[in-house]
């Protein structure tokens, strides 16, 4: 069975460093003829090409700006076959969508209708532990709820024998809610998709307003996301960036020399996230993601403040049977719904042949987004693969904040 190890890569260790590969192909889109500095612009378009034919990427979008002034913004390879990506495509933004959700919750601190240490119970009382368990630990992943997907094997199992199976919360919240929890709420840290799950189901309670209602409210229209859009089912809007994947060939027991590569545009990501969270965008909005949540928008100074806390690095550390829990430090700290990596905030979703990076580095007002897709060679023997964006993400970083490179975590 194919482990998503990778997904726990992408997940823990924000930043890969890549070597440098022989020069890749690009669409006909030119480098942004509006660009701050086409100096700079070049060197991005060197960094791509390059990685894309190391990392065996099909296409890859990124946008970078720094003081809101545009970089660049350029799309390379195909979306499909005979067909260049382009800028403008749209494709699932994944666990960008966690930093929205923290927003929320910071924004509801701020109008003094709730308290990060509130527990759970008072809105979701049907969840175990929902009466040691608070707000603020759901948002920082300290909760001890172990996770329904990371590590899940029966899980996995179910998701990838039926990738397009439209999943209930309930059905999602099944695969850990038997479960003990990691450690006693507050005390230690892991990944768990579980804790977003049961903090929508919270805020939904909280305001009387679906999910996809408070995102589009609060964070979308007021921060210009035009293209950013909540949708329960596989639809991803045109143009649509086409990802393929190699992630199944595990579960239906394949041979290692058997080729196997599948789209999975139409895959459904019902399980990915608290519903109404789950989103499809644009390298336009992903980028603005970067350059003005992460920068504070739409939060009070307290409220970014505790977004970006480095606070668990005196509380995280590795645990026996537990995947994801591990040492916060300089190089990963996760803060609430973002991590910082030095001086950079970021979020890097992997999944179902999507991947993407979203990084700002306050002091130099530079934001970046790179969304890729994978070539048949990026898959590993037992079909698992790493987030693509992440090199590149952390070659453009270096480029262009010498003196604030983005961390390179040890192998």
């Amino acid at each position: 069975m194919a482990k998503r190890w990778s997904v726990v890569v992408a997940l823990l260790l924000v930043v890969v460093l890549a070597a440098c590969g022989s020069s890749g192909s690009s669409s006909e889109s030119p480098t942004s003829a509006t660009s701050a500095d086409p100096g700079k612009a070049a060197a991005i378009e060197r960094i791509v090409e390059d990685l894309m034919a190391s990392k065996h990427l099909k296409a890859v979008i990124v946008r970078v700006t720094q003081d809101g002034d545009e970089v660049i913004t350029k799309a390379f390879g195909e979306s499909q076959t005979g067909i260049p990506a382009t800028p403008d495509m749209n494709f699932r933004n994944g666990a960008v969508a966690i930093a929205y959700v923290a927003a929320v919750l910071l924004q509801l601190v701020d109008e003094g209708k709730v308290s990060l240490d509130d527990t759970i119970g008072r809105w979701v009382p049907e969840i175990p532990h929902a009466d040691e368990v608070t707000l603020g630990q759901l948002a920082t992943m300290t909760s001890g709820y172990q996770d329904y997907v990371l590590g899940n094997e029966a899980f996995e199992r179910t998701e990838l024998n039926n990738p397009f199976k439209a999943w209930t919360t309930d059905e999602m919240l099944s695969y850990a809610m038997d479960k003990p929890l990691l450690y006693k709420p507050g005390t230690n840290w892991n990944y768990a998709h579980t804790n977003y799950v049961i903090l929508g189901l919270a805020l939904q309670k909280i305001t009387d307003k679906p999910v996809e209602d408070l995102l589009r409210e609060r964070i979308s229209e007021p921060l210009g996301l035009t293209n950013t859009v909540s949708n329960l089912t596989a639809t991803i809007p045109e143009p649509t960036l086409h990802a393929y994947s190699s992630e199944r060939r595990g579960i239906l027991n394949l041979p290692p020399d058997t080729p196997f590569y599948e789209e999975t545009t139409g895959w459904n990501p019902s399980w990915s996230i608290t519903h109404g969270a789950i989103q499809t965008s644009n390298i336009y909005d992903v980028e603005a993601t970067g350059r003005k949540l992460f920068a504070g928008e739409t939060l009070s100074k307290e409220g970014y403040e505790t977004m970006i806390s480095t606070r668990l690095r005196g509380i995280a550390r590795p645990l026996s049977g537990c995947a994801t829990c591990r040492e916060m430090n300089e190089r990963y700290t996760y803060g609430m719904g973002v991590v910082l990596a030095r001086e950079w905030i970021v979020q890097n979703p992997l999944f179902n042949g999507y991947a993407a990076v979203v990084g700002y580095l306050p002091e130099e007002k530079i934001s970046i987004a790179v969304a890729v897709t994978y070539e048949a060679e990026a898959f590993g023997p037992d079909g698992s693969y790493d987030n693509g964006g992440n090199p590149i993400f952390s070659q453009i970083g270096a480029m262009m904040a010498p003196d604030h490179a983005p961390p390179i975590p040890r192998d």
